[in-house]
C-alpha cells in the first residue's frame, strides 16, 4: 500500500463510490464488507478495526495490485476502480530474494494470538485516541502509514498547505495562459528590443495575457505579484519554455493512448519545415480509434540530420523511447517529402523494414504519385523545375485580378469547339492547388503558353514589386531547359497516370490497381529498351514547345558556359537530355515503383477482397487466406479465419435485395455486426491504416491540413515546436492538475511559493525572476 500518488494510485475504496458522507459509520453495509476483504487480502490486521472513512481517507492501494478488468479506463489521468474491485495480485515472499531490500523494515504475516493480542491493544488505545484533537489524530496516522510491508508501503496522503494550494493555482493560471496562446497561435514573444527604444519597457504577449488576468480579478495572481516592479518580467523565458515542454508532452500523451489502445498504426511524414531557423520534419500518425474511425493526428517534430543514417536512428529513437510507441505494432511508413530528401528518407524507411518486417514501405495517399515519383528523381533540374511550378501557382493564386488576366490569356489562345472545352478546364484548375494532382505536369506543358504570356504582360504593365516577381518567374518559364524537363518528365509519368489516380480512387480501384502493376512496369521496360525513339519523340514535342515560345534550343548555360573554347565537343542538347534526364528518370521511376509496390505491399492491398464491394465485382470468388498470411499473429483467432472468411462471403453472396455491399473499409468496420467477425474486423483494421488507404471521413484528417495552415499563417521567427503541437491539435483535451504535478515533479525548486520580488521604483527594466 501507498500513499496516495496521482493518477495511477487508488483509494481504499472506489473513486466512485466515495461521495461525501458515504462512509460516515464502520457498519456502512456492502462497503465494510468489502473494506474487511480489501484488508485481508493485503494481510493486514493491524488496519482491520479502521472504518471505511479512515482506510479511504488515509491509506492507498497501487494499481498493480488489481486484475485489469477490475479497472475503468474512462480517462487517462483520472482512472477510476469498478464498483466490485478487489485487490488480488500480490507477491509476499519477492523480498526474500532481494539483496537491496534487506534493510526495508517489513510487516510480518501475524499468527492468531498476536492478532487477538493487537486487537485488545487497539480497544485500549481508542479511548486516548478520541481525546487527541484532528492534527494529532492526522500525524499518529501518517506515521503509521510510512511503515512498509511486503511490496505494500503505507503513507498518508498529506493535505496541501495554504502556500502550496496557493502555488498551485498560480501555476495552473500560467499553464492556462500558454495553453490559450497555443491555441489562439499568438506568438510568446510580442516585441523585437531592437525596436525599441532605450529605456522603455514593453511586456511580451504572454505577460500582458498575466497583467490582463491579474487586472480582470484573479486575486491568486495578484497577491503573486502585488510587490513586483511594473517592469519585471513574471515569469522568465526558461520557465516558460519548461512549462511549454510540459504542455507539449501532455497533449502528446493524451494522443498516444488511443493509439497504443488501438495497437496498430501507421507513421507518415510531411514535408521538411522550417521551425526557428532549423529543418523538422513533421510526424504523423494513423490509426484506428475505439468508435471505428480512421484518424490521421500530427504527434511532434523530428530535428531534421542531413546524414540518413544518424536520421534514421533518431527517427527510430524518437517514436520509440520519447513518444513511447512500440515499433512491433507499426504497419506501415510513408514519407512525403521536397524534392532532394527522398533519398534519405528512403533509407530510413529501408533501415526501419529491417528491425520491422511488417512496417510496409507505402504511398501516402495525401500525395499522388507522379507527384511523389517526380520529386524522387535525381536530376537536379527536376526539382528547379517543381519549385517553379509551386511558385507560379502562388503567384497567381494571391490576387483575382491576377487570375482573370491569365483567364482571358487562355480565352484567347483556346479558341475553337474542342480547344475551348480544354481552355475552360483549365481556368477551374488554376483556381485549385492544381500543383498536387496526378496531372500536373500535363497541366503546365497545355498552360505554358499562356502563363509566359500573362506575366510578360503584368510585367509591361506595372513596375510594382508584383511587376518585379512576373518578370523572375517568365524569365524561368521561357527557357528551354525549363520546357524540355517538364514535356519530358510528363511523358514518361504518362504511363504510371492512370495507374496512380486508381491509387486515390475507391477501395476497388486500388485492389485492381495492385493488379495492374505489372502491366506498368511492362511498359516502362519497353521504354527503357527503345529509349532512343522516345526520347526522339518527347524532344521533338519539346521543341515545338519552344518554337511557339520563340525560344533557341540550346544546351542548359551552365554547360554552355563550360563548354566555351572547346570547339571539337560534340555534345547537342537532344543527346544532352536523353542521358541526363530521359535515361536515369525511367531508370528511376521503374526502382521506385518496384520499392514502393514490394510483394508484401501488393499482398495487402490483395486483401482488399474482404471489402463486400471488391467481393461482388469479383462474384464472391475470392481468396484472402493466402494473402492474410501475412497478418496471422494479428488476428484474435487465427484457426478459425478460413471458416469465418467463408461465412463473410456467404453473408454478401446472399444478402436480401433491399441490401448494398458496403464500398469501403470505413462502411464495413461500422457494421452492425462485425463484432461477430473478429478476424475480419482485425484484418479490415490494419488494412484501413496502411498509408496508401485515403481518410474517408474528412474530420479525422484534419491534422494535416492544420499543420500546413500552420506553417502558411505564422511567420519563421514566431513558429514554435510546443506551440504547433497544441494549435494543431487544439481539439485535444488536456489536464491542467496533470500539468502543475510535473512542473513541481520535474521542477521542485522553481515551484516555490516564496521567490525573491523585490520592489523596484527604477524606470529601467530589471531582469527577469
Amino acid at each position: 500500500m501507498h500513499a496516495g500518488g496521482r493518477a495511477v494510485q487508488y483509494g481504499w475504496l472506489p473513486q466512485s463510490c466515495t461521495q461525501k458522507g458515504a462512509f460516515t459509520h464502520a457498519s456502512s453495509g456492502i462497503y465494510t464488507g468489502r473494506c474487511q476483504r480489501w484488508v485481508e487480502n493485503c494481510r493486514r490486521a493491524d488496519l482491520e478495526d479502521k472504518t471505511p472513512d479512515q482506510l479511504n481517507k488515509h491509506y492507498r492501494l497501487c494499481a498493480k495490485h488489481f486484475e485489469t478488468s477490475m479497472i475503468c479506463r474512462s480517462s487517462p489521468y483520472r482512472t477510476v476502480l469498478r464498483d466490485n474491485a478487489v485487490p488480488t495480485i500480490f507477491d509476499l515472499t519477492s523480498h526474500l530474494n532481494n539483496p537491496h531490500s534487506r534493510h526495508r523494515k517489513r510487516i510480518k504475516e501475524l499468527s492468531e494470538e498476536e492478532i487477538r493480542t493487537l486487537k485488545q491493544q487497539k480497544i485500549d488505545e481508542a479511548f486516548e485516541q478520541e481525546k487527541m484533537n484532528q492534527e494529532s489524530v492526522d500525524n499518529n496516522i501518517q506515521n503509521l502509514a510510512t511503515e512498509e510491508g511486503g511490496d505494500d508501503p503505507v503513507e498518508d496522503d498529506v493535505p496541501l498547505t495554504q502556500e502550496e494550494r496557493e502555488n498551485k493555482d498560480y501555476l495552473k493560471s500560467l499553464f492556462e495562459i500558454l495553453i490559450l496562446m497555443g491555441k489562439q497561435n499568438i506568438p510568446l514573444d510580442g516585441h523585437s528590443a531592437d525596436e525599441l527604444p532605450e529605456g522603455l519597457f514593453t511586456p511580451d504577449n504572454f505577460q500582458a495575457l498575466l497583467e490582463f488576468r491579474i487586472n480582470s480579478g484573479d486575486e491568486v495572481l495578484r497577491k503573486r505579484f502585488e510587490t513586483t516592479a511594473v517592469n519585471l518580467a513574471y515569469c522568465s523565458e526558461a520557465q516558460q519554455k519548461q512549462m511549454l515542454e510540459i504542455c507539449e508532452s501532455c497533449v502528446r500523451e493524451e494522443m498516444l493512448r488511443e493509439v497504443r489502445d488501438s495497437h496498430f498504426f501507421s507513421i507518415i511524414t510531411d514535408e521538411v519545415v522550417n521551425l526557428a531557423g532549423e529543418e523538422h520534419l513533421p510526424i504523423l500518425v494513423r490509426f484506428v480509434d475505439d468508435s471505428h474511425n480512421l484518424r490521421e493526428e500530427f504527434i511532434g517534430f523530428l530535428p531534421y540530420e542531413t546524414d540518413p543514417e544518424v536520421l534514421a536512428v533518431k527517427f527510430h529513437t524518437a517514436i520509440t523511447e520519447k513518444w513511447g510507441l512500440n515499433m512491433e505494432y507499426c504497419r506501415g511508413q510513408a514519407y512525403v517529402v521536397s524534392s532532394g530528401f527522398a533519398s534519405k528518407m528512403k533509407t530510413v524507411a529501408t533501415r526501419l523494414l529491417e528491425k520491422y518486417p511488417q512496417a510496409v514501405y507505402t504511398l501516402a495517399s495525401s500525395c499522388a504519385l507522379n507527384m511523389w515519383l517526380a520529386k524522387s528523381v535525381p536530376v537536379l533540374g527536376v526539382s528547379v523545375a517543381l519549385g517553379t511550378i509551386e511558385e507560379v501557382c502562388q503567384f497567381f493564386q494571391q490576387s483575382p485580378q491576377l487570375l482573370a488576366d491569365l483567364d482571358n490569356v487562355i480565352s484567347v489562345l483556346f479558341q475553337g469547339h474542342e480547344l475551348k472545352e480544354r481552355g475552360n478546364e483549365l481556368k477551374e484548375l488554376v483556381r485549385s492547388h492544381w500543383t498536387s494532382r496526378h496531372d500536373t505536369f500535363e497541366i503546365v506543358v497545355d498552360l505554358l503558353q499562356a502563363l509566359v504570356l500573362c506575366l510578360d504582360g503584368i510585367n509591361d504593365a506595372s513596375i510594382s514589386s508584383v511587376a518585379g516577381r512576373a518578370h523572375i518567374l517568365s524569365s524561368t518559364l521561357a527557357d528551354f531547359d525549363f520546357v524540355v524537363i517538364v514535356v519530358i518528365v510528363k511523358n514518361i509519368l504518362s504511363f504510371t497516370r492512370a495507374f496512380g489516380k486508381n491509387l486515390q480512387g475507391q477501395t476497388s480501384d486500388v485492389f485492381f490497381a495492385a493488379s495492374s502493376l505489372t502491366a506498368v512496369l511492362h511498359s516502362l521496360n519497353e521504354v527503357m529498351e527503345n529509349i532512343e525513339v522516345y526520347h526522339e519523340f518527347w524532344f521533338e514535342e519539346a521543341t515545338d514547345l519552344a518554337v511557339k515560345l520563340d525560344l533557341p534550343i540550346k544546351l542548359p548555360g551552365k554547360l554552355c558556359r563550360a563548354q566555351q573554347g572547346n570547339a571539337n565537343s560534340e555534345i547537342t542538347p537532344e543527346n544532352y537530355y536523353k542521358e541526363a534526364l530521359s535515361i536515369p528518370a525511367v531508370e528511376h521511376i521503374i526502382q521506385e515503383l518496384k520499392d514502393i509496390f514490394s510483394e508484401q505491399h501488393l499482398r495487402a492491398l490483395k486483401c482488399l477482397s474482404l471489402v463486400p464491394s471488391v467481393m461482388g465485382q469479383l462474384k464472391f470468388n475470392t481468396s484472402e487466406e493466402h494473402h492474410a498470411d501475412m497478418y496471422k499473429n494479428d488476428l484474435p483467432n487465427p484457426d478459425t479465419l478460413s471458416a469465418e472468411l467463408h461465412c463473410w462471403r456467404i453473408k454478401w453472396k446472399h444478402r436480401g435485395k433491399d441490401i448494398e455491399l458496403p464500398t469501403t473499409i470505413y462502411e464495413a468496420l461500422h457494421l452492425p455486426d462485425i463484432k461477430y467477425f473478429p478476424n475480419v474486423y482485425a484484418l479490415l483494421k490494419v488494412l484501413c491504416i496502411l498509408p496508401i488507404m485515403k481518410v474517408e471521413n474528412e474530420k479525422f484528417e484534419v491534422g494535416r491540413r492544420r499543420l500546413k495552415a500552420y506553417f502558411k499563417n505564422t511567420l519563421t521567427e514566431q513558429r514554435s515546436i510546443n506551440l504547433a503541437l497544441l494549435n494543431i491539435n487544439v481539439d485535444i483535451k488536456h489536464d491542467l492538475d496533470l500539468m502543475v504535478d510535473t512542473y513541481i515533479k520535474l521542477y521542485p525548486e522553481k515551484a516555490e511559493f516564496q521567490e525573491d520580488f523585490p520592489p523596484s521604483s527604477s524606470s529601467e527594466p530589471t531582469e527577469e525572476t
